[in-house]
Order: structure tokens, then C-alpha cells, then sequence
């Protein structure tokens, strides 16, 4: 039915589907016996009617229907396999996901180490510029001791330079 076949001229020749057969001329009979009769009047009779025919029919949609039956497999294989590399990109996609998410939520704590750094950092530094201030204090009020010791001691020197000179 769906058949093509080439002559030996290379041509394509299309079987026809509906190609109906005109009924052969009968001749008058001739008496044979009765079980050649019987043979000949069905040879005859569907010949007239076409069952060769009809069964050639028959047998080409069986083939049709055998043919559209493996493209019928061969797209459910195919759809098969394409919802199973769905499937196997869905879970590499929810795993890269996952280790996303972590990512996300390291950076999150990274970001909020570095702020309490960054805040520990401050308070060092006050406290650095507090003992820095602390320091110059002490050290003008030890500058203070310092010249108080050096006048007293010029003094002492003086009254001791004074002494001897009386």
C-alpha cells in the first residue's frame, strides 16, 4: 500500500490502492466435475469480487500498522530518554543549588565575622588611643616630676654652691 518499488528502468512505480478490477468475460461453461466446478466458481467469483485483492490490502495495512507501531516505541523510547536526562539535569541543577545556598551562607557568616573584626578592631583602637592618652599624661606629669626634681636639684646645687661659699 505504501510500498514503492522501481522498475528496472530505475523508474518509481506507485501501486495504486483503489485500483479496481473489471470483471472478467465469463465463457459459457463447460460441465467438468462437480469439485472443479466448485473451485473454479470460487476462483472466479472472487476474482469478481475482489478478495485477492482486499487481502493484499489487508496484508499491506498489517505491515502499516506493524510500521506505525515501532514509531510509536521508538518515540516512547525517545521520550524515555529524554525524561530521564530531565531527571538527571533536575538533580545536578537542586545539587548545585544546595551547594549555592551554602556558599551564600558562608559568605553570610564570612560577611558577619569580618563585621565583629571590624567592630573588635574599633574597640582595640580605642582603648589603644585611651592608653595612648594615659601615656602622654603620665609622661607630661612625670615631665612635671622631672622639672620639679631638676629645679630642686638646681636649688640644692645652689645652696650647696652658696654654703661653700661662705
Amino acid at each position: 500500500m505504501f510500498d514503492r518499488f522501481k522498475d528496472k528502468g530505475g523508474e518509481e512505480v506507485k501501486e495504486r490502492e483503489s485500483e479496481v478490477r473489471e470483471p472478467e468475460e465469463v465463457e459459457p461453461e463447460v460441465r467438468e466435475p462437480e469439485e472443479s466446478i466448485v473451485e473454479s466458481s470460487l476462483a472466479e467469483s472472487s476474482s469478481e469480487i475482489g478478495i485477492g485483492e482486499l487481502m493484499n490490502k489487508r496484508a499491506k495495512l498489517d505491515e502499516a500498522i506493524d510500521y506505525v507501531g515501532l514509531m510509536i516505541k521508538n518515540l516512547k523510547d525517545k521520550r524515555t530518554g529524554l525524561e530521564k536526562d530531565i531527571e538527571d539535569e533536575s538533580v545536578d541543577i537542586k545539587n548545585l543549588k544546595e551547594k549555592l545556598e551554602k556558599v551564600s551562607a558562608y559568605i553570610d557568616e564570612e560577611n558577619q565575622g569580618i563585621k565583629e573584626l571590624a567592630q573588635k578592631r574599633k574597640e582595640v583602637e580605642s582603648e589603644a588611643d585611651e592608653v595612648g592618652t594615659l601615656v602622654n599624661s603620665l609622661k607630661e606629669k612625670l615631665s612635671g616630676i622631672d622639672k620639679i626634681v631638676d629645679n630642686e636639684g638646681d636649688r640644692i646645687k645652689r645652696i650647696k654652691e652658696s654654703r661653700e661659699t661662705i
